[in-house]
C-alpha cells in the first residue's frame, strides 16, 4: 500500500491525524474492508438457531 492510498482510506474513513497516531496499517485496512461490507446484501443469513446448533 502507498502512502497516498492509506491516507485516501484514512480520509474516507473520517480518521484524522491524531487518530492516526493510535492505530496501525493493518487496522486501517481492516476498518475500510469492514466498511465496505456493511453494505453488502447477503443471500442467506444465519439465524440464532444456526448459532447454537454451530
Amino acid at each position: 500500500m502507498t502512502t497516498p492510498l492509506f491516507l485516501l482510506r484514512c480520509v474516507q474513513l473520517g480518521i484524522s491525524m491524531a487518530d492516526m497516531e493510535l492505530l496501525s496499517i493493518g487496522l486501517v485496512n481492516d476498518m475500510f474492508v469492514e466498511s465496505r461490507n456493511d453494505g453488502y446484501r447477503y443471500c442467506e443469513l444465519g439465524t440464532q438457531e444456526d448459532m447454537d446448533r454451530f
